[in-house]
């Protein structure tokens, strides 16, 4: 190699070097600033719309490290933060990353080996299980060590395909090179940060869900549950020749569940949606608009507070609460609720969540069902919720289920099912 390129090539490596060590020091600065009084993601938004100075390589290499740093959750925080994101790195990522390889070059030429073998290979002792450290509070059915692991890996970008001309939807998406799984006939995964909304029309042809998110209404697809309901199907005038059944979405948020039982039922629901923010439901209105879901009812209302308006529909043969909880079961896509969370918390959502069901529950119309769900792995937000709905209100519980995301990189959720015998 001539003396020019052999220079050529140190200086380049040298800008290489200057530029990775920047990344590295601004996620320093990023994390030890960030004290969770929001999400990261908008924190992150609000510290680069400060400094224009970063490009969009820039941003996303440094937004990466912070969340690998948070990815670790409650373990090996006696770590400096600079050695957290790089055992992260390490334990997180399995091709070669230029951060590690500056600074652990030994760890990056062993990126490709297995979990069991990183942590193996580690000088201190690391337990995967440390991560998440809330055994005793689990519900029944969750596998500490193999849901803790699931915190390494970014979950999965997943849509519901809502129409059934579902081979165009896949040669369109076959076209643009997307990398992608099918996992159900309605249901497909591509990889976290996909850029799906450039070949589906979001909403009407397809929904951003979760896998376990499109599994809470199973119970409904079941024929035997669907005859039941029918005597509870009427006309509507605003559905014209259509036989619809009414439900009470009582914490609707952006509508994510209602759209779904939409679906689930045909097209056959007339919905009564309400939520505690206005500007949650100025959202919904917009989803529903995409989806054709022209005729609903709405409200705003405090169901913790027992503080709502008089309802026309009630009482409402499906009522669904998707109830406020820590969204334990989603922190592999937020994990520094993960790093920041603390055990006293569980409670009070628990106590909510009582309040919340007390308030909706007298709604019920008897013959009909409640479904009550939640994005949490923690049994006193899961089963003790359930057993309360029993032992307060006498309801029978028909159906309860853990859906389990972490072998699926999806989210994990639990939902339970009762009906109202009187």
């Amino acid at each position: 190699m001539r003396k020019i390129d052999i220079l050529v090539e140190k200086e380049r490596n040298r800008q290489k070097s200057f530029r990775y060590n920047s990344y590295l020091k601004k996620a320093l600065a990023i994390i030890e600033s960030y004290q969770a009084q929001e999400p990261l993601s908008g924190y992150l938004k609000k510290v680069f719309a400060a400094e224009k100075k970063y490009g969009s390589t820039d941003r996303k290499s440094i937004s990466a490290l912070c969340y690998l740093y948070f990815r670790l959750g409650h373990a090996a925080k006696d770590l400096s933060i600079e050695e957290r994101i790089l055992l992260a790195i390490y334990l997180c990522e399995h091709i070669s990353n230029e951060v590690l390889g500056l600074h652990r070059p030994d760890w990056n030429n062993q990126i490709e080996w297995s979990l069991p073998e990183k942590i193996g290979s580690l000088p201190m002792p690391f337990s995967a299980s440390s991560i998440f450290p809330f055994k005793d509070e689990l519900s029944e059915g969750v596998s500490l060590e193999a849901f803790a692991q699931s915190h390494l890996r970014q979950p999965l970008l997943f849509l519901r395909l809502r129409k059934k001309t579902y081979a165009l939807l896949l040669d369109r998406i076959k076209k643009s090179g997307l990398s992608y799984e099918m996992i159900e006939e309605q249901c497909i995964a591509f990889p976290n940060g996909s850029k799906v909304e450039d070949i589906i029309k979001i909403d009407t042809e397809a929904v951003v869900q979760d896998y376990s998110s499109q599994q809470v209404f199973n119970y409904l697809k079941k024929s035997a549950v669907l005859e039941s309901l029918k005597p509870f199907r009427k006309y509507h005038l605003e559905y014209r020749h259509t036989q619809v059944i009414k439900a009470w979405d009582c914490c609707a948020a952006s509508g994510g569940k209602s759209m779904l039982l939409y679906d689930v039922l045909d097209k056959g629901l007339k919905p009564t949606v309400s939520d505690i923010r206005l500007s949650i439901l100025m959202n919904l209105h917009q989803r529903f608009k995409k989806a054709n879901l022209r005729f609903y009812d709405y409200f705003i209302g405090d169901l913790e507070k027992n503080i709502l308006p008089e309802m026309k529909d009630t009482p409402f043969p499906i009522v669904v609460c998707d109830a406020p909880c820590t969204g334990s079961g989603t922190w592999g896509r937020t994990p520094e609720q993960l790093y920041f969370f603390k055990k006293e918390t569980i409670q009070l959502y628990a106590e909510r969540q009582k309040k919340i069901v007390a308030t909706a529950i007298p709604h019920l119309a008897s013959g009909g069902l409640f479904f009550y769900i939640t994005c949490s792995v923690f049994k006193a937000e899961n089963e003790e919720v359930a057993a309360f709905i029993q032992s307060q209100f006498g309801l029978e519980q028909v159906h309860l289920e853990l859906l389990k995301g972490w072998d699926k990189q999806a989210d994990s959720m639990f939902v339970a099912v009762f009906k109202k015998n009187n």
